[in-house]
């Protein structure tokens, strides 16, 4: 029995990975860009915390827009935040544009979204772009995430994203999730699940529409903010597109526990957030279930050929995917694909249980609505001295 429903979900694991390689190839090479020629002044919005790998040039890239008209507002919690000197800098060498820096108040649990309240506050125009502080850009950027809201039924643009530069061996598996399960699990979730849910690589909205859900006040005491914006934006009758522009995200050099901590904390979230979605994740793990199925056989020949099958399957999909998308510099690490599909089933486990997550060195308990509660520093002590993980 247990090898029937083994040998049932890897054959479901296969299709679904020919699927997303059918549904990316036809998401980057049969699918019309937006005019660009629309091109409204735009704010960007960057929340930092701390220094990110090559911060500067990530910053920089910014600032080197192909865009007639555009701001780019940096907000902090802590005004000894050591990011503060690279902003300096670049008010100094890009005086156009106008870069501003803000010490913005933590008026919730989401000290992001907490700072995006106080950057949107001050914000000169209309349309509004918000990405992460780890993203790099081509100078195309502001063109092509912002020419789909030429469309008034658009709400919300948002963007998938690669790894780049990756430091270590955890940074390398990260890269390998990025651009062989996560970019495509997002184009298979546009074709089939809706586009209920945004990236903070790039979010892209009108500032109309923001205030009409509330603006960022009302989605800073959760974790997933870009979840609950999108979400929202559905919800008033706008929909959610997803650009084919793919953002860079640099990694420079990560740690395990890092690494772990924050898959954690994804999983966790996709849990609360998406809970009828979560247990199909498991037609991403063939390989961990073709192993599976080998051992449970004592490696007969049915599981030996589930095993060499589920491999080269998942090899050859994410080659494609990966050229697909543009992401061939991390095609060097492929052989560790393997063990990146391992290491993503058993955080996909754990985080089916229990509700503590680590964000920046800070701990808190996801509430069942997706809403932060801070864990005391005291208590989070208690569990480090005990030796126990924070379930």
């Amino acid at each position: 029995m247990l090898e029937t429903l083994l040998l049932l979900l890897i054959v479901a694991g296969w299709l679904y990975w020919l699927a997303a390689l059918w549904l990316v190839h036809l998401f980057f090479h049969h699918q019309a860009e937006p005019d660009s020629t629309f091109a409204p002044p735009v704010s960007i919005l960057k929340p930092v915390r701390g220094l990110d790998a090559q911060a500067y040039q990530n910053f920089a890239s910014f600032c080197r827009q192909d865009y007639p008209h555009f701001e780019l507002i940096f907000g902090v919690s802590d005004p000894a935040d050591p990011a503060i000197p690279v902003i300096q800098r670049l008010q100094r060498e890009f005086p156009q544009p106008g870069i501003r820096l803000m010490i913005a108040p933590i008026i919730g649990s989401n000290r992001k979204a907490s700072i995006l309240h106080h950057l949107a506050a001050q914000a000169r125009h209309e349309v509004l772009v918000v990405s992460d502080s780890d993203m790099r850009v081509t100078p195309d950027y502001l063109r092509r995430v912002v020419a789909p809201l030429a469309d008034e039924q658009i709400g919300l643009v948002t963007c998938p994203y690669r790894g780049a530069s990756p430091l270590t061996l955890t940074a390398r598996l990260e890269a390998l999730h990025m651009g062989a399960t996560f970019l495509p699990s997002v184009v298979v979730a546009r074709h089939f699940l809706r586009m209920r849910f945004a990236m903070g690589a790039t979010m892209v909205l009108r500032r109309s529409d923001l205030e009409r859900l509330g603006g960022f006040a009302a989605v800073a005491d959760y974790l997933a903010d870009d979840f609950q914006l999108a979400g929202r934006v559905v919800q008033v009758g706008r929909r959610v597109e997803l650009s084919r522009y793919v953002v860079t995200s640099v990694l420079g050099a990560t740690t395990f526990r890092e690494q772990w901590q924050r898959e954690v904390r994804w999983a966790r979230t996709n849990r609360l957030c998406r809970p009828t979605e979560y247990p199909g994740l498991l037609l991403t793990f063939s390989t961990p279930l073709a192993l599976l199925l080998a051992l449970v056989t004592g490696f007969a020949p049915q599981g030996q050929l589930a095993l060499a099958v589920s491999l080269l399957l998942r090899w050859s999909v994410a080659w494609l995917v990966m050229g697909y998308s543009g992401d061939q510099a991390n095609r060097r690490w492929l052989l560790w694909l393997p063990v990146r599909d391992m290491l993503s089933a058993v955080v996909w486990c754990v985080g089916a249980l229990g509700r503590r997550i680590t964000w920046r060195n800070e701990e808190f308990t996801l509430q069942p609505d997706g809403r932060m509660q801070p864990v005391p520093p005291a208590a989070s002590r208690s569990v480090e001295r005990k030796g126990t993980w924070p379930f």
